[in-house]
């Protein structure tokens, strides 16, 4: 949980904007963790929702990334940008 409220503080505010309406996804074998929903909501006030099949879906998405790695690729920043972004904090 701890976590999850690092990651929504580091979250630029027009991203957390439509987070907080929106809600926060649980994927993977965390999401089915009994009441640990109940607890995220509890403790960032962040509607949470587990997806419809959390375990399948974190397979599928990395599918979907995979057919389209190209944009990925094009969108990250290459190694030299990311050490002067870096550096520049």
């Amino acid at each position: 949980v701890q976590t999850v409220r690092r990651v929504l503080e580091r979250t630029p505010p027009e991203l957390a904007s439509d987070v907080i309406d929106r809600g926060i996804v649980l994927t993977g074998g965390g999401a089915l963790l009994r009441g640990i929903d109940d607890l995220i909501l509890q403790e960032t006030g962040v509607p949470v929702h587990i997806a419809e099949d959390p375990l399948r879906c974190v397979a599928k998405g990395a599918g979907m990334a995979l057919d389209y790695i190209d944009v990925i690729e094009r969108a990250l920043p290459t190694e030299e940008e990311a050490l002067i972004e870096g550096s520049s904090r």
